[in-house]
This record gives structure tokens, sequence and C-alpha cells, in this order.
């Protein structure tokens, strides 16, 4: 192109990070890698790497959520590009970045090449952050909380038969809020996205129902007419 000179015209890398979020003792946590190599070395990063020169972006991101935690069936959507020109030290660096929401319950975190270790961490009480990942997560913080309250991707977060109880306090670990008791129940049962499981929980008092997410129920619901 007229006016670009041969180095500007060299091929930034491309790579994809993933956010993964759960809810894990009564907080909003996100998985978290340590790393092993320059640069960043020993400092806490989102899962992350290289898509490959023949690889979708979502096919990348899919791998590298796999290789991280063992899962291929969860909930992944494509969050935020990142390209500041310095935000990595090694190379002019672009990274898609995703968001990944699943159930405590279906993962084994697990290290690999690149990471000494991975563990959850409180998405409100993170350590310091390798590359521009602290604005990633923020972002990431954002798009979740949003996206709950007009989707349906709260039920990805519970195991797939819950109680009412339970759904109420992962809408309000994740928004950040109380929600009234009373005019929860009523308007996510009149919505028509959950139905009874048939089934109870035995505890403390009286038996709770169970409920599921009805699969063809439709998801593009008004989240704050639900739980203002």
């Amino acid at each position: 192109m007229e006016g670009i000179g041969r180095s500007e015209c060299q091929r930034p890398l491309v790579t994809v990070d993933v956010v993964i979020f759960t809810l894990r003792e009564n907080d909003l946590q996100v998985l978290l890698v340590c790393r092993k190599r320059w640069p960043y070395q020993e400092m806490w990063a989102i899962p992350g790497g290289l898509v490959g020169s023949e690889e979708a972006l979502e096919a990348a991101a899919q791998r590298k959520l796999e290789e991280e935690t063992g899962l291929t069936d969860v909930y992944l959507e494509q969050l935020y590009t990142f390209g500041s020109p310095r935000r990595d030290p090694r190379d002019r660096v672009i990274t898609v970045s995703y968001f990944a929401v699943v159930p405590a319950t279906r993962i084994v975190p697990r290290a690999t090449d690149d990471a000494d270790h991975v563990r959850w961490w409180s998405i409100h009480n993170l350590p310091p952050l390798a590359f521009d990942h602290a604005d990633i997560l923020a972002y990431a913080l954002t798009r979740l909380r949003y996206k709950l309250e007009y989707t349906a991707v709260g039920f990805e977060l519970l195991p797939r038969e819950f109680t009412l109880t339970e759904l109420q306090s992962a809408y309000e670990i994740v928004l950040g809020e109380g929600l009234d008791k009373r005019n929860f129940r009523r308007k996510i049962l009149s919505a028509g996205i959950i139905e009874s499981s048939g089934d109870y929980r035995s505890g403390e008092g009286r038996p709770a129902r169970l409920y599921r997410y009805q699969q063809d129920a439709v998801a593009e619901v008004k989240a704050r007419r639900l739980f203002p």
C-alpha cells in the first residue's frame, strides 16, 4: 500500500485469551494460570495462546478451554479484541478474548507447558496480572453482568438441577446486588424459562423443589424485568 513501508506491513501475531468464570465458595471466580516463562514470569494470566495458521478463532478458544479445564461443551462467547501496540513486550500481538461460563462441579483445572500451576481467583481479589489482563477481566465482568440481565447465561453457572434459592444466589453474586425474593421467584417462574424437574433436595426444614432450564425456552429475556 502506498505510503507504508515494508516494516509497517509485517503481520502481527494473533492470540486468543479465554476468561473462564464459575461460582465457587459463594463467590464469582475466574481461572488463572501462573506463567513459567518470560515475559511476566511467575505472574498470573488468563489462559490463552497463539492461533494456528489454519485454525479458526473460535476453534483456538475451544482448544485452550479444553486444555485448561478438560471441557468441550460449555457456553463460550467472543468478548473483545485487544490490540495495544505494546501490550506484549515480545512482539506486536493482537488478542481476541473470549469468555466461558461453567459450573464449578464440572471443572478439574490443569497446568499446561506454559504454566507452572493453575487456580481459581475471586474476581474481586485478583493478584497482579500479566500483560493487559486486568483490563480484559474488567471488561469480561461487565459483559457477564450485562448478559445476565437479558439472556439465560446465568443458568450455565449452575448444575443441571437447582433450587430457586441457588438460582437467586447466583444472580446476586454476579450482579453484586440483592434481589427481592418474592419478586424474583414470581417473575422467574412466570417467564417460562425454567421447569420443575419433579425432584426435591432434602436439608434443614422443608425439602426444596428442584428446577432445570428449559432448553427450548427463549433465551432473550429482559432480565431487568425479571430481576428488578
